[in-house]
């Protein structure tokens, strides 16, 4: 990838962390920071799909296309400015919250939505639904500085291993990963 790239990559990255740390970041303003940006998702997407209402009363925020040709959706919540909590104690171990479980819901209505459509989707747009799948950007670690990151990430991930089609992730998380990305094997930039 040219220097370039890279650096305009890195500087659009930094917009996004400002975003999500903001306490009154809207979930349109995270949209927004991640506006063009699918190559923060990881190698296994290609492109953004065109369209984002592919059934009628949905619109999904983020329509990308995975290297096997099939839609992959993003769901963004709000990440600092979440209301609520994003995991609680239940017993011995903290687990996802109210906020999560909806999130994943919403998700999971929406692959059901394009299930049934999938005809009408691909002949219309040309975009697989079959092996659809899901992600939910939600939260932020630093929402609950009484929990070690590590433990909230631990919740999620648990949580995740029991979900088929849709995996749940911190903004942080995203953050990272991307800046581990560009920063190739080498330590995270900014951490």
């Amino acid at each position: 990838m040219q220097a370039a790239e890279l650096r305009r990559r890195a500087a659009r990255l930094k917009e996004l962390r400002t975003v999500v740390e903001d306490r009154t970041a809207s979930e349109a303003d995270v949209q927004r920071a991640l506006d063009g940006q699918y190559w923060i998702f990881g190698g296994r997407f290609v492109d953004e799909a065109a369209h984002r209402r592919l059934v009628p009363g949905d619109e999904v925020d983020i329509p990308l296309i995975r290297g096997d040709g099939a839609l992959h959706i993003v769901e963004l919540k709000r990440a600092m400015s979440l209301k609520g909590p994003l995991v609680k104690r239940h017993r011995d171990a903290w687990v996802p919250a109210a906020q999560v479980h909806e999130a994943v819901g919403q998700a999971v209505n929406y692959l059901t939505g394009l299930d049934e459509n999938r005809e009408r989707i691909r002949a219309d747009f040309g975009i697989e639904t079959r092996r659809a799948s899901a992600l939910v950007l939600v939260g932020h670690p630093a929402l609950h500085p009484e929990v070690p990151e590590d433990e909230v990430n631990e919740a999620l991930r648990t949580f995740n291993a029991h979900l088929a089609r849709v995996e749940v992730l911190t903004y942080k998380e995203l953050v990272d990963n991307a800046e581990r990305s560009l920063a190739g094997d080498g330590p995270a930039r900014g951490a």
